[in-house]
């Protein structure tokens, strides 16, 4: 692809980007910027370098490619631009432009279209990585769930991490189907693949909630990826291939809501398959998105579950909750999880400052960026100790990573819990009663 191409495919959404005024909102709140302090980090500065490439300013777009790149993609900047400029549906559309230039990598290659986009290939790997992870990794401490890797490979060197899960939870529940109930509403349950190799009891907290409340369930067999990680990368073929595949598996059963326990997951289906997805699959993304929702959502908004108010005692144990980027700035729901978590009479609720600061996570920029995600992260740390909380509480499995490894570099006695796994464990102690 030559630059004149790239800067026609760039000019076709031009006027998603033209409303940007150049006001520096974006700047204020970009959790990049403050770290770095460069305005290339900004939405504003990303703007202007597309910009750029549209009138052919820049000999080299694949130099601008690493400076869209560079970004956390959560959502900060358009949850705040006065224009309502939406920058990270441009940055997602304007990667995977660029890459078809600057090509990606073959490791990449190999990794997003060979493995990710070919879930029982990535399946396979992953349980071949379980059994064989004990060699290689090491408990940082009996407290702690981090692991780190013994030898001195320098991609782990800083890095601790939660191991792979004995069992995952397609393992657990290969399959489920059953019939509405009570409320007569019926739920398909997108597992995402960190629940589902990382935290296997999110994902059975989710069933046994749905069972409490008498949702009908289904689960088909060998799902796959959301896709996030071949759009992030500007994959789009890779993307496609897993689009597909999730449209084949969902799209052929009734039910009346796709549910997630994973803010990314939600976020991608409801609107990067939107950006991304090809003319023939737009009718059927556009049904599955529909149907799409958080499960603090549902529980809230479309079971109407009844939330019994608890005592708020002193001498129980602290929970805080950290807001995911794309549940709170994407959605708005903020109000629901904490419901949720109020629910559970064996804590008491504390709010820490800051609670929707980005965590730093943001998916393949702590694999790119791994410093500057982690002085972010240190931020949000920082944030929870200051709480007095002993459990931290988020709705992200992804988030929930970052702060296993936030914890753990500061050998910090802190559990990191999904906010559905409290409110089963309040579910649970209802039935003993």
């Amino acid at each position: 692809m030559t630059i004149q191409e790239i800067a026609l495919l760039i000019e076709s959404i031009e006027k998603e980007f033209a409303e940007c005024n150049r006001c520096g909102m974006c700047q204020a709140v970009c959790p990049l910027y403050k770290q770095t302090n460069l305005e290339t980090d900004v939405a504003r500065g990303k703007l202007a370098i597309i910009e750029g490439i549209r009138k052919e300013l820049f000999d080299n777009p694949a130099i601008s490619a690493n400076y869209i790149e560079r970004c956390l993609l959560c959502g900060s900047c358009a949850e705040n631009c006065p224009a309502g400029v939406n920058s990270n549906e441009i940055f997602i559309k304007v990667r995977a432009v660029l890459n078809e230039y600057k090509k990606l990598p073959a490791w990449k290659k190999i990794l997003l279209r060979k493995i990710l986009a070919k879930p029982k290939v990535l399946n396979s790997l992953l349980n071949a990585a379980e059994k064989f992870q004990k060699i290689f990794i090491k408990n940082i401490a009996a407290s702690s769930e981090a692991f780190k890797v013994r030898a001195g490979v320098p991609f782990f060197k800083k890095r601790s991490f939660k191991k792979l899960a004995p069992k995952p939870f397609s393992k657990i529940v290969p399959y489920l189907n059953t019939d509405k109930k009570n409320n007569g509403l019926k739920a398909a349950f997108f597992t995402g693949c960190i629940i589902d190799r990382f935290f296997p009891n999110v994902a059975r907290s989710v069933i046994g909630v749905l069972k409490y409340h008498d949702i009908g369930i289904y689960i088909p067999k060998n799902q796959g990826c959301c896709g996030i990680p071949a759009a992030a990368a500007g994959d789009a073929k890779a993307f496609e291939k897993l689009l597909r595949y999730n449209i084949d598996i969902f799209g052929k059963k009734k039910f009346d809501y796709l549910i997630t326990a994973c803010a990314t997951c939600t976020s991608t289906i409801k609107k990067v398959w939107k950006i991304l997805s090809p003319a023939d699959l737009k009718e059927a993304v556009e049904e599955i998105s529909a149907k799409t929702i958080d499960i603090h959502q549902f529980l809230t908004d479309k079971v109407k579950i009844e939330i019994k108010p608890v005592a708020n005692k002193k001498d129980l144990r602290k929970i805080t909750y950290h807001d995911p980027c794309h549940l709170k700035k994407s959605f708005g729901i903020y109000k629901e999880p904490r419901r949720l978590i109020k629910a559970n009479s064996n804590y008491r609720f504390i709010e820490m400052e800051s609670p929707d600061l980005c965590c730093g996570m943001g998916g393949s920029f702590n694999l790119s960026f791994y410093d500057i995600s982690s002085d972010i992260g240190k931020i949000k740390r920082d944030n929870i100790i200051a709480s007095g909380a002993s459990i931290a509480a988020t709705a992200c499995p992804a988030c929930m990573l970052q702060l296993i490894d936030m914890f753990a570099k500061n050998k910090d006695n802190i559990k990191v819990k999904h906010s559905i796994e409290i409110y089963a464990e309040a579910l649970k102690s209802r039935a003993v009663e």
